[in-house]
């Protein structure tokens, strides 16, 4: 039989190649806090960019029109969560033509074995970019969901503990408390919208008295709450907080307040969650500073 070792196949593989060169540059950098004097400090521009926690490697991602609004929001919304560790990132600022090939699904491939391995790394999942941590507010009909129990919302609830000492301390309509909220929370609260609710709309004009001093995300809730008319419910979720006239039992919640009487009651949710599962990650485009 011939030998055949005279001839071979050769298979180009571009995807490879630049993972692989886009994966030496980021290794060359040396991760910075993710601060807000740091994000202050990067120039314009869009490109790739990897998150540390205690420099382990959790998430890679794309800026499509700028690095610094894109950090900004992940800054933002972290800020919120109870993360253990000291968040850190790298950044590489890329052209135009590169930019637009999804380099951050082939630095993906590269860290989970798509792609054969010359470099001796272990391939690995990297967490933040399975679980959900990138993805936006769901929607009103997807509130009564279980949450995945390896989500990130589910592991890094948002924190109703964290104190709020920015709100305008004085006597307001419940509305203006709310977009107030809603516009410097470092995580979603969504509201019945007055625009559409009749409801809404006369009740949001009732006014509760704003005190000078820091209070709690909590305390905030059972204030607006307590000044609101009965039937309302505030309802923290894992991962963001809404407002509707309703009495409803949430599954994955962490608790809701509602009136009885002239006081508030906070209420312990069931917690439950879904089965832990791969959740794929919303295609987001948008480098807005608006908080998942």
């Amino acid at each position: 039989m011939p030998n055949a070792s005279h001839h071979a196949d050769f298979k180009l593989s571009i995807t490879k190649a630049l993972a692989d060169q886009l994966s030496a540059a980021l290794q060359k950098l040396t991760p910075a806090p993710l601060t807000d004097e740091a994000l202050e400090a990067l120039p314009a521009g869009p490109g790739v960019y990897q998150l540390y926690v205690d420099g382990r490697r959790v998430y890679v991602g794309k800026a499509s029109k700028s690095l610094p609004p894109r950090l900004r929001k992940h800054y933002r919304k972290l800020s919120g969560r109870p993360i253990a560790g000291a968040v850190s990132f790298v950044c590489l600022y890329l052209d135009e033509d590169l930019e637009a090939s999804a380099p951050e699904k082939m630095l993906l491939g590269k860290y989970e074995g798509k792609y054969e391995r010359a470099d001796g790394e272990q391939a690995q999942k990297l967490p933040w970019n399975n679980n959900g941590f990138g993805n936006n507010d769901p929607g009103r009909r997807r509130d009564g969901s279980e949450v995945e129990a390896n989500h990130f919302d589910a592991v890094y609830p948002v924190n109703l503990d964290l104190v709020v000492g920015w709100l305008t301390p004085r006597l307001r309509p419940v509305g203006e408390v709310l977009a107030e909220l809603k516009k410097q929370l470092p995580y979603n609260l969504r509201f019945e919208n007055p625009k559409d609710s009749t409801r809404a709309r006369q009740d949001y004009k009732t006014t509760v008295e704003v005190p000078s001093h820091p209070m709690t995300v909590r305390a905030a809730l059972q204030l607006i709450v307590g000044g609101l008319p009965e039937g309302w419910q505030a309802t923290a979720l894992p991962g963001y907080l809404i407002l509707y006239f309703e009495n409803t039992v949430y599954r994955s919640a962490q608790c809701w307040w509602s009136r009885a009487g002239a006081g508030v009651v906070e209420t312990p949710g069931p917690g439950l969650f879904a089965p832990a599962t791969e959740i794929a990650e919303e295609s987001d485009d948008e480098d807005g500073d608006e908080v998942n």
